[in-house]
């Protein structure tokens, strides 16, 4: 997610805070473009520039993160929507971003140690890591894991990225207990980098994730909920691996046509759950036949239900959440399918009588005739 800056009081004036922030979960990214505005210099010349540049947008990078952990802004998204940025809650690494129609070979910018990570790149390398990941989340995750390496020159990023991802494909997967979500877990691991691009396989069905944040992204705010509300959601639901994505959205498109298929007075449910390799966030996606309030609360206490029976398993209540999304079809033309979603987090309290109707209602077997209900659960 793109935050352009917003401006910070600095004494009398007024000071901007970075060319852009690239935020996702408890990560974020302070990214400074330098473009080369007029033609380039022969390379023994170009190569003192771009050292130059790097270094300037470096220290523009650390001021920005030190005005952020002395007093918190208000960032403007792409959208309009505001979000209030407090640089403490965040774990930061500076990118210089040169836009140069060509840069020397072997080009490798130095600068003095920011206190966080920091990482230079072209602007191509930009480009080619969000082609290849469409994921911010991915894109700053990868971002961290590089600048811990040794520096490579401008423009081999997609090199480093390749030998990361056939490091990735060699590592054998880790133990998990997948009795954590219940009987009938399953256990599965993918390479964090993908080799082939995202959507390589021609299906697009990888879109139906990008979707799903688009209109969360979109949709109005009701009650009392905040755009950092937003963000959290966004920022859970950009965690689903991107290996995963088009098997999720192939499944998500099955659930779609098939919850319709029921009498007018019956509600079919799907769902796919998964939970993250630390125990501590779980991500359910699901389909219903229709949405109306009892759908909604049903719905919301299944995620509670979930939530609360794998903090028991874990012991890892603090720190744990759950995000539920339901899509329910649409037959009116304007649009496919309705989004909602419902998120909970913490010690849920709930009262023992609640925890046995929500158990009655999703941990039975269903009779013919009765709600149908498919349980798919995962954990990666």
């Amino acid at each position: 997610m793109f935050q352009q800056a917003d401006h910070a009081a600095k004494g009398s004036g007024r000071r901007e805070l970075g060319d852009r922030l690239l935020l996702a979960g408890n990560r974020g990214a302070v990214v400074q473009v330098k473009a080369r505005t007029i033609s380039p210099k022969p390379d023994a010349r170009e190569i003192p520039w771009i050292q130059k540049v790097a270094t300037k947008a470096m220290n523009q990078a650390k001021g920005t993160v030190r005005q952020l952990r002395m007093l918190s802004a208000d960032m403007v998204n792409g959208r309009g929507g505001t979000l209030h940025v407090d640089g403490n809650t965040f774990e930061w690494i500076a990118v210089f971003l040169l836009d140069h129609p060509h840069v020397p070979r072997d080009t490798v910018p130095t600068w003095q140690p920011l206190g966080f990570p920091a990482i230079a790149l072209t602007r191509r390398d930009w480009d080619f890591l969000f082609d290849q990941l469409r994921s911010t989340t991915a894109v700053l995750d990868y971002l961290f894991r590089a600048a811990a390496e040794p520096a490579v020159p401008l423009g081999d990023e997609p090199v480093r990225y390749y030998e990361f991802a056939a490091a990735d494909a060699d590592t054998p997967p880790a133990e998990m207990d997948t009795e954590l979500v219940g009987a009938g877990g399953t256990l599965f691991s993918v390479p964090q980098l993908p080799q082939a691009p995202a959507g390589s396989d021609g299906t697009n069905v990888h879109r139906m994730i990008r979707i799903m944040l688009e209109d969360i992204a979109l949709a109005p705010l009701q009650d009392s909920l905040t755009e950092h509300n937003r963000f959290t959601v966004l920022s859970d639901l950009d965690r689903l691996p991107v290996a995963v994505r088009a098997e999720w959205g192939h499944l998500l498109l099955d659930m779609l046509r098939d919850v319709p298929q029921v009498p007018a007075d019956q509600c079919k449910w799907r769902f796919r759950r998964m939970l993250d390799a630390d125990g501590t966030r779980q991500l359910i996606v699901g389909a219903a036949t229709r949405f109306d309030r009892d759908v909604q609360a049903a719905f919301s206490a299944y995620v509670q239900l979930r939530h609360h029976e794998v903090t028991t398993r874990t012991g890892r209540t603090e720190g744990s959440s759950a995000l539920g999304v339901l899509l329910t079809p649409r037959h009116d033309g304007r649009r496919p399918w309705d989004t909602s979603t419902v998120r909970v987090h913490g010690d849920l309290e709930l009262p023992p009588e609640d925890l046995q109707v929500y158990s009655e209602a999703w941990n039975r077997a269903f009779d013919e005739g009765d709600v149908v209900a498919q349980d798919t659960p995962n954990s990666p």
